[in-house]
C-alpha cells in the first residue's frame, strides 16, 4: 500500500495530536481540522485518501459533514470512518446510512484504530482495482465514476450504500448473495449492522428503480435477475 493521507477531524486536541503521532509512527502524513466546517474545507484542499471524524464538535457535527462529503463530487468516493464517543446503536446506524464506511466508539487502542484504517483503505483499493467503472446490465447503466444511474435516459443519483449495494449485485448477476456477504462488502467486516439494514436499502433501490432488477431469494438474502 502507498503512503496515504489521511485527515483527522476533532475537536479534542490532545486527542488529535495522539493520533497525529501514532499514525506519523505508522508512515501516514496527517493533516488536521477541529471543527467540522475546517474539515469539509481541508478535505477540498488537499483530497486525503481517508477521513477519520468525530461526531460532536462545534460549527458542523460529524453527520453533517458526511453528508456534505457524499453530496461533493470531489470528495463523496473518499472513505469515512467516525470515531466518536457516541456508542448508541441508533447514532451509529445513522451514521453508517450516510455514508461512513466504518464506525469506531472512543476510546479505542491506538494499534486497533491503525488496524480498522488500513482494513478499509486496503478494501478501497481492492474495490478500485477489480471494480469496471460502467455496468450495463438490462435497461439500466450503473456508472461508478459518477455514482449516476441511468434508467431509459432518466439519471439517478442514489445515496453511496444504496449505489454500492445495487453495484455489488448488478456485478454479480444471477448469483445469490447472502445479507451477511453483502454487509462484508458494502459495510466491512469491522463494522456491526443488522441484516435488516440490507433489507432497508433494497427497498429503497426498488422503490426508485422498480422491482423488476432485484429478487429476494427467501431465507438467504438477494439476486440481481440475469
Amino acid at each position: 500500500m502507498s503512503k496515504k493521507n489521511i485527515l483527522v477531524v476533532d475537536d479534542e486536541k490532545d486527542l488529535l495530536d495522539l493520533i497525529e503521532y501514532n499514525l506519523k509512527k505508522e508512515g501516514f502524513d496527517v493533516l488536521k481540522a477541529e471543527d467540522g466546517q475546517e474539515g469539509i474545507e481541508v478535505a477540498r484542499k488537499h483530497q486525503p485518501d481517508l477521513i477519520l471524524l468525530d461526531i460532536m464538535m462545534p460549527k458542523m457535527d460529524g453527520l453533517e459533514v458526511v453528508e456534505r462529503i457524499r453530496d461533493d463530487r470531489q470528495l463523496k468516493r473518499i472513505p469515512v470512518i467516525f470515531l466518536t464517543a457516541r456508542g448508541d446503536e441508533k447514532t451509529e446506524i445513522e451514521g453508517l446510512d450516510k455514508g461512513g464506511d466504518d464506525y469506531i466508539t472512543k476510546p479505542i487502542s491506538t494499534t486497533k484504530l491503525i488496524s480498522r484504517i488500513k482494513a478499509v483503505l486496503r478494501r478501497f483499493e481492492e474495490t478500485a482495482i477489480e471494480d469496471q467503472d460502467k455496468i450495463n446490465v438490462h435497461d439500466i447503466t450503473i456508472d461508478k465514476d459518477r455514482y449516476i444511474v441511468t434508467q431509459a435516459d432518466e439519471e439517478f443519483q442514489l445515496p453511496r450504500k444504496e449505489f454500492e449495494l445495487l453495484y455489488f449485485l448488478a456485478s454479480r448477476k444471477g448469483k445469490v448473495m447472502d445479507r451477511q456477504t453483502l454487509l462484508n462488502h458494502v459495510w466491512g467486516d469491522n463494522v456491526y449492522v443488522v441484516d435488516r439494514t440490507v433489507d432497508v436499502h433494497v427497498r429503497k433501490i426498488r422503490k426508485k428503480l422498480g422491482d423488476e432488477y432485484i429478487e429476494t431469494v427467501k431465507g438467504v438474502g438477494y439476486r440481481f435477475k440475469e
